[in-house]
């Protein structure tokens, strides 16, 4: 994927995870390849993945290991290995993130009424 697709992926994650502790599986892929086919990308789990360590890298995500008990959010250091994220592996913003996310839409991909900006996805 180009540049401008990697940004758009990017704000997509972000968007993702801006309001909650989401799972890679059940709600960040699926909301991220059903957004970004509106804008002609077809996104597999594997860009989210890197999106998220990459969210991570830059001090913008965490990891957590949910839980039923006790401390029920956990914080993991870094980001985990692909052969360790299950359910209870979710991604939220830092405070950091939440501030970048609500201050540049620079890269957002659709417009106010949530159509596709095409000159965003080249």
């Amino acid at each position: 994927m180009r540049g401008e697709g990697r940004e758009v992926v990017r704000a997509l994650v972000m968007d993702a995870i801006c309001d909650d502790y989401e799972n890679i599986d059940q709600t960040i892929l699926h909301e991220v390849a059903i957004a970004g086919a509106k804008c002609g990308l077809t996104i597999e789990r594997s860009e989210v993945v890197d999106t998220l360590a990459g969210l991570i890298a830059d001090g913008l995500a965490t990891a957590y290991h949910l839980s039923t008990k006790e401390p029920f959010a956990t914080a993991l250091p870094g980001m985990p290995p692909v052969n360790e994220i299950d359910e209870y592996t979710c991604f939220y913003l830092t405070k950091k993130g939440l501030e970048l996310k609500l201050s540049d839409n620079a890269r957002w991909p659709f417009d106010d009424d949530g159509n596709p900006i095409p000159e965003m996805v080249k």
